[in-house]
């Protein structure tokens, strides 16, 4: 450890705040929050790390600062500022949920609706309610919010001295004629903020109450308005599903699925009782911690909601007690309510959160699918890149990969798994086991020896020569693989390896990795050909122990 660095963590006071590591550049690498900052610092420092990626990050760390505030939750918020500033490389970064648009409602005398994109977002410019992640529905809702409540369309009049043709279908009440009073428009601004903030119910009782005061005025024309407003409005309640009837349950209920390099969220938002809206996020990672990267997610997400708050919120991925306690108080203070967050227990919770699941799992398989069809279509480009960038003689129409499992050196087996344009072919799939360490653990030799065995086979019938072979591992399994193909005189097929530690490609007699863009398609199609070797690996070392229990 640095000299200066560890003065410095002799002083860290086990006070809440905000710790900040630098690298030897002087830029600033991973910023985090502490209730203790003394004890979650030298947590760092003092302890073995099964994480290979804080393994990495503590071996870089040259200098670090600290903050102290004056509690967790402004720990939490301070910690948020500075990742949103200095986009550290090692903190977890949602990206995604800057493309997602939002309603506004603009600060005019005569206000309109219309969508933004903006995510620094000015709140003197109106309120807004959002972000929604289904454009076409957003837009499908706009349609339905402009014929019910027809707020003014234009930012400008189109005339001087007459109405345009927006008010002549009854798409607006022309304001800037006068032919509305500023306090009606004002009510019609209500009703719209009533629909988007998921009080149903409560505007529903408004249109009626108004449509029979209009009434009792004898304002026919205006109390018909109301009437058809109020149809309208009653249909789309009706499509809208009723989780529990007559009930005022106001709550977000988020499921999560993360394998695979896909992070799948879906929100319910259930809102009097009615699911009114579903919420879908996906991201595309690698090698993140599941509860780490959710209370990203969470932060985040709620950061930047512009929809009233929910009264519960289920999210069983928070389930450590302190958690529990920093958010509902961070919670708190961004929404002015309290607001309770529940782990789904109780039989409501479990049929909520079973529902939540039940739509995760299906986007999960969505985001998966897609991944993969668009590595099959563009495979030329895919296969192109990994060609050009680890400098492959040949083109990798056939992969395979290479992986071995055991538990203190007993039942130790390999796997091949065969990939052919980017799609697996489990009709090739081999599985191994090793003898030549058995009871005295050593990857490299187990490698050398499934290597061996499956190159003895070149040649031979349903043994179809690879392009690509790529080994799970880094330099020092691939190492052992090059000295086979060294003694067994193969040659045209290319070999790498594909390391844990920050996803490094390593080539043959090439110290430096190659890393790929974590989010490129040449990258997932890595990714996924080791997690399948690896995945049919494990299954087979867990079958043979299985069997010796038994027998």
């Amino acid at each position: 450890m640095k000299k200066e660095l560890a003065e410095t963590l002799k002083l860290v006071p086990p006070l809440p705040g905000c710790y900040i590591y630098y690298d030897k550049d002087g830029t600033i690498i991973y910023v985090g929050k502490a209730k203790n900052l003394k004890r979650r610092v030298s947590s760092y420092f003092h302890k073995k790390h099964d994480r290979v990626k804080v393994a990495v990050l503590v071996s870089k760390i040259e200098k670090m600062e600290y903050i102290i505030t004056d509690s967790e939750v402004e720990a939490l918020i301070l910690e948020a500022h500075l990742i949103k500033k200095h986009k550290p490389r090692y903190n977890i970064l949602l990206k995604d949920d800057k493309k997602y648009p939002y309603f506004l409602i603009t600060q005019e005398d005569y206000p309109r609706i219309v969508v933004v994109r903006k995510k620094n977002i000015n709140p003197d410019k109106g309120k807004y309610y959002g972000p929604y992640t289904n454009s076409h529905a957003m837009y499908a809702t706009l349609d339905f919010l402009k014929k019910i409540f027809p707020l003014k369309q234009c930012k400008t009049p189109k005339f001087s001295n007459r109405p345009c043709l927006y008010y002549h279908i009854g798409k607006c009440l022309a304001p800037c004629q006068g032919l509305v009073t500023p306090e009606e428009y004002q009510k019609l601004v209500a009703q719209v903020e009533l629909f988007l903030s998921g009080k149903q119910r409560e505007l529903i009782k408004k249109i009626k109450d108004q449509m029979e005061e209009y009434s009792k005025q004898e304002q026919y024309e205006k109390a018909a308005r109301m009437r058809d407003s109020y149809l309208d409005l009653q249909k789309t309640l009706e499509h809208q599903k009723v989780i529990y009837e007559n009930s005022r349950l106001n709550e977000d209920i988020i499921a999560s699925i993360y394998e695979e390099g896909v992070f799948a969220i879906t929100i319910l938002m259930v809102r009097e009782g009615r699911l009114i809206d579903k919420k879908d996020f996906t991201y595309f990672v690698e090698n993140e911690d599941k509860t780490e990267f959710f209370e990203r997610f969470f932060q985040e997400y709620y950061s930047n909601l512009m929809l009233e708050f929910p009264e519960k919120i289920v999210a069983p991925d928070l389930e450590k007690a302190s958690f529990k306690k920093l958010y509902q108080d961070w919670l708190e203070l961004i929404s002015h309510k309290k607001i309770q967050i529940n782990y789904g227990k109780a039989k409501q919770g479990k049929e909520l959160y079973e529902l939540a699941m039940k739509n995760a799992k299906n986007l999960f398989e969505t985001a998966r699918i897609k991944k993969l069809a668009s590595i099959r279509d563009d495979f030329n480009e895919v296969g192109a890149y990994l060609q050009k960038e680890l400098k492959l003689k040949n083109f990798p129409h056939r992969m395979e990969c290479y992986d071995i499992s055991h538990i203190q050196g007993t039942h130790t087996v390999a796997s091949m798994v065969v990939f052919y344009n980017g799609m697996s072919k489990k009709s090739d799939y081999r599985k191994f086991k090793i003898k030549s360490t058995e009871g005295k653990p050593d990857d490299f030799m187990s490698m050398k020896e499934v290597l061996t065995r499956r190159l003895s086979h070149l040649g031979e019938k349903k043994w179809e020569k690879p392009d690509l072979i790529v080994i799970d591992g880094g330099k020092g399994q691939l190492s052992a693989v090059m000295e086979v193909v060294k003694d067994m005189g193969i040659e045209g097929i290319d070999f790498v390896s594909l390391a844990k530690r920050e996803e490094e490609v390593f080539l043959p007699h090439q110290s430096e990795p190659v890393r790929l863009p974590i989010d490129s398609n040449a990258m997932f199609l890595m990714q996924r050909i080791r997690d399948e070797a690896h995945r049919f690996a494990i299954t087979f070392h867990r079958d043979l122990r299985s069997k010796d229990l038994k027998g």
